[in-house]
């Protein structure tokens, strides 16, 4: 099915007219459009329709059946097809973060990253294709790109969240995925509250770092409360997290094809090299948030809202990055299948000890005000204006060691190893040297990965010439540090008029302005110690102990504080923005201006004893995005040229939408919906800079493969288009219960244009620098010369096009509903079965084909537990590769499972004990990692072990 946009703006254009007309035919008074249902209401409201017997006494229902009644209800009475959480007391969300709860909605899909449920996929398109606002107003993220990382927002000031399907012509924010929705409180619509919330978080799987601990917390505290006749409303929260994650981190370079050359095992897969370590690090997260509401009559409202986040994630990674040869006649092969060599004995690496500090830090400051005044009993005018702004400096350093420095006479020997296949990763045997005793350790590089070094002349010292040593010896580590800076501000007008006794219920007339900016400076150190050119042992005020990696075979590495060491003087830093293009053409200001004019029309009537509802409407957006960069690559000074570039477009889309939803009584409903979305492109894609880089590794240089050589180049496109897509979605719901209901929808998207990442082999010999683009062996006695001037450029197009499918079905039952002796049971689920592809067969990033969704639960006499379980099937997201480099990367199917038990004391009649809540949840129970996995061969690239996780929970309300 194909939607025709321009039939739906005419479409969209009749309809709005004929509704500007009474309906004076029809004598059956209409009924009401139904507001949304307020999800922080002191008590939980029934559903509009039928309502349950007894529905007229006065229950109060608490917890996780009170999160899940008011989540339904807001699902039913919105006039889109939306999903819905909401929490179950002020800073209690259904689970343990806001990334956690949207995840387990049907049609999404969370994803885990560092060990955390960070990043939302809104049928089959990952966050950097989701819309988000708090508060109906557009938020930026501290991330790379355009996504928000939802586990950033504490659960403790969200009051619930809104996911929107199907768009309606006044949100702020559109994406093709969907809309996402953070609401926080509103203190006018709250009781008086005080409360206190203390978590203690303990990892199963204990710090293999000396110097990091394996358990964490979380502390909050609301308070909330009205004052001058309940005209003044405030409230606030703080908020302060510590939250460990530990990994076992496995991963190699990829598989070749090439390592055996000769017998029976020739042309069978190896692995080329590994990256194995072992991870820890730790969350710091300070929030501070407020509201203040001002209603003085019921004509005027004022709203005043602030949003503090400060974070930092700081961790260690301890391990080894090394080459694995065999022989390439296949001699130390000891077994393989059809196409893959499963174990084999190494030919000898010097093996590099690498110690990654990680110390990423940021801040996000929202802030926002909203005047709505009724001008007429029926014109309501509404100003809404907002500033946001985030900074997020993200460093990931290395540090070597080994058995001594590269080219030095008095370097230790090559390690061979023994490695074999399994469905963990490589496990490793028969290692012939350790690396526990700082004795033998040395704290340089043993490796000559420093031919970027080249233009160092202070590297070529007399003592290096009578070492035999030079620049390709002297890199002994390296620090990436990415920085953003973004900010958004933003102003809304709306006018709303209320119609009576028409089929058009409102019309709503907008305008939005919003200025646009985040910049990235994409920085970079060589680090060469002060030893050069000799080499020496781990200071003994940085040593640590030491870190376990027998998990893999590979015994116990020395643990040093290599961040310390960076820090000081221990190192020299020589500039890698001035030594490598892609640092300065991976460095941009992207800016853009957007005007946003809507109008919609909400519309109810009734046909016969069908109650029909919706919208329809048109939203504009006019963009004017301009870039600047840089065009960088090395001339013959060996230093870095880097040549200003800016570029840009303006461009205008018409967007109309359409909501169609049919009460066909006794709680089943009918929903169909039109639309045109985009989501605007990529950010990284958008810098207009380039750059034109060579790998001195002696693997690259000798390969005559251009996908595998030293040669790479580098481009973005600053006039690329939003990305587009035409909607239909057709759904059915029935709500038998205020905590009960079942529904099916089925959506299709028809991608209009979709922006890509494109390679060209292209030809580099105008770029060659003899005696410069090259590589050395790690005794510094060979030179190897480019074999092939062949390699790959990289760039982005627009102009794709595909399309993705779906059907989701879900479900809320609450078991009393069926037999009564359940009462206090229920299961809530959800399943996604999701198709997609673009045209040239390439993968819809965040897509799964399969999603599932399941939590069992009981909540009675105080007394709750819960079993919940998502599982989702492979799908492709991306990761920072080298240089601070975005790559896609394929992901592996996955199961997690959670668990939570809890008592209210509420019931107990004792003071002060009933005003206490406690819980405990287990993350994470069956262990299950996180795989990843080579395009081409289909073999594990990388292996990533978190454990579980257990929580302790205590909320006390103290009023």
């Amino acid at each position: 099915m194909k939607v025709t946009i321009n039939k739906l703006a005419c479409s969209t254009a009749v309809l709005a007219l004929m509704a500007a007309t009474p309906v004076f035919a029809q004598e059956v008074q209409t009924g009401t459009v139904v507001p949304p249902v307020d999800p922080t209401a002191e008590q939980t409201q029934a559903p509009v329709g039928e309502q349950e017997p007894g529905a007229d006494q006065d229950i109060v229902v608490t917890g996780l059946r009170a999160s899940l009644e008011r989540a339904q209800s807001l699902k039913r009475n919105n006039s889109s097809v939306v999903e819905a959480i909401s929490a179950e007391d002020i800073g209690k969300l259904p689970q343990s973060s806001v990334a956690d709860s949207l995840g387990r909605l049907a049609g999404l899909a969370g994803e885990r990253r560092s060990g955390r449920i960070s990043g939302i996929s809104v049928r089959g398109f990952r966050e950097d294709f989701v819309g988000t606002t708090l508060n109906g107003r557009e938020l930026i993220g501290i991330g790379d790109n355009r996504g928000v990382e939802y586990d950033l927002y504490p659960a403790e000031i969200v009051g619930a969240a809104v996911v929107y399907k199907t768009p309606d012509a006044g949100l702020t924010a559109m994406g093709i995925g969907g809309t996402v929705d953070i609401r926080t409180v509103r203190p006018l619509e709250r009781k008086r509250a005080l409360i206190g919330n203390a978590t203690f978080e303990q990892n199963g799987m204990k710090s293999k770092n000396p110097d990091f601990k394996d358990n964490g917390y979380r502390f909050a505290l609301s308070y909330t409360d009205k004052f001058a006749n309940d005209t003044i409303g405030i409230a606030l929260t703080a908020a302060t997290t510590s939250s460990p994650v530990q990994d076992n981190y496995f991963s190699v370079w990829g598989y070749d094809q090439a390592a055996v050359t000769s017998g029976p095992n020739a042309g069978k897969y190896v692995p080329q090299g590994i990256d194995i370590s072992s991870r820890s690090r730790v969350l710091k997260r300070d929030t501070l948030a407020g509201v203040i509401q001002y209603q003085p009559t019921d004509q005027f409202t004022a709203t005043f809202d602030a949003l503090y986040i400060n974070f930092k994630d700081q961790g260690v990674s301890r391990g080894f990055i090394e080459a694995l040869p065999v022989g390439s006649n296949g001699s130390t092969v000891l077994s393989a299948n059809d196409t893959t060599v499963t174990s084999a004995r190494t030919t000898g690496f010097n093996s590099v000890i690498r110690t990654d500090p990680l110390d990423k830090k940021g801040d996000l400051k929202v802030f926002g005000g909203n005047i709505v005044y009724k001008a007429t009993p029926n014109l309501d005018l509404t100003l809404d204006v907002s500033r946001s702004e985030s900074t997020k400096r993200d460093t990931r350093a290395e540090s070597y060691a080994g058995l001594g420095r590269a080219g030095l006479a008095t370097q230790g020997p090559n390690n061979l190893r023994t490695w074999t296949y399994t469905d963990k990763g490589l496990m490793f045997s028969n290692n012939s040297q350790t690396f526990d005793d700082y004795a033998i350790v040395k704290l340089a590089g043993p490796q000559s990965w420093g031919g970027s070094l080249a233009p160092i002349t202070e590297l070529n010292t007399p003592a290096a010439r009578a070492a035999g040593i030079g620049f390709a010896q002297a890199q002994d580590g390296f620090v990436n540090t990415a920085r953003f800076d973004e900010y958004l501000n933003s102003a809304r007008l709306d006018a709303n008029y209320r119609f009576e006794d028409s089929f058009l219920k409102s019309i709503s007339v907008a305008v939005r302005y919003s200025n646009h900016k985040k910049s990235k400076v994409n920085q970079g150190f060589f680090l060469t110690a002060q030893s050069y050119p000799s080499d020496g042992p781990v200071p003994e005020d940085a040593r640590r102990g030491v870190a376990d990696l027998g998990w893999v075979g590979l015994g116990n590495v020395v643990a040093y504080d290599a961040l310390g060491l960076i820090n000081s003087d221990f190192y020299r830093r020589w500039d890698a923005g001035s030594l490598e293009p892609d640092r300065l053409g991976d460095t941009y200001s992207i800016h853009e201006k957007v005007w946003q004019p809507s109008i919609k029309a909400d519309f109810e009537s009734e046909l016969g004893s069908i109650r029909m509802f919706g919208n329809i409407g048109v939203q504009g957006l006019f963009t004017d995005q301009q870039a600047s960069g840089f065009n960088a690559l090395v001339v013959s000074s060996l230093r870095v040229q880097a040549t200003p570039i800016t570029d840009g477009a303006k461009y205008t889309r018409v967007l109309p939408s359409m909501n169609l939803n049919f009460d066909m009584g006794g709680g089943h409903t009918v929903r169909f919906a039109l639309a045109k979305v985009v989501s605007r492109p990529r950010i990284d894609f958008l810098n207009p800079g380039s750059s034109v880089k060579f790998s001195n590794n002696v693997a690259n240089v000798t390969n005559t493969n251009p996908a595998l050589g030293p040669w790479t180049s580098r481009s973005g496109n600053a006039e690329l288009r939003p990305y587009e897509a035409n909607q239909a979605d057709l759904s059915y719901e029935y709500y038998f219960a205020s905590d009960g209901f079942i529904s099916a929808s089925a959506f299709y998207k028809d991608l209009r244009n979709w922006n890509v990442q494109t390679t060209t082999v292209r030809d580099f010999t105008e770029f060659y620098i003899p005696g410069y683009h090259q590589a050395v062996s790690s005794d510094g006695l060979t030179v190897y010369t480019p074999a092939t001037f062949q390699g790959i450029n990289t760039t982005y197009v627009g102009g794709l096009k595909g399309s993705v499918k779906g059907i989701e079905l879900q479900a809320s039952l609450p078991f009393r509903r069926f037999i009564s002796a359940l009462d206090g049971f229920g299961v809530t689920g959800g399943a996604a079965f999701t198709k997609g592809k673009l045209d040239d067969g390439s993968r819809i990033p965040g897509l799964s084909a399969r999603v599932f969704q399941g939590t069992a639960y009981f909540e009675k006499y105080g007394f709750s537990a819960r079993l919940s379980a998502n599982k989702r099937s492979k799908w492709q997201s991306e990761d920072r590769g080298g240089s601070n480099s975005i790559s896609a990367v394929n992901r592996s199917g996955q199961t997690l499972v959670d668990a939570q038990i809890g008592y209210d004391f509420a019931g107990v009649g004792v003071n002060y004990l009933d005003r206490l809540r406690v819980s405990i949840q287990a993350q994470n129970i069956t262990n299950e990692k996180d795989t990843y996995t080579d395009t081409a061969s289909g073999l594990t690239t990388r292996n990533e072990t978190f454990g579980r996780n257990f929580l302790l929970n205590l909320t006390y309300a103290l009023f």
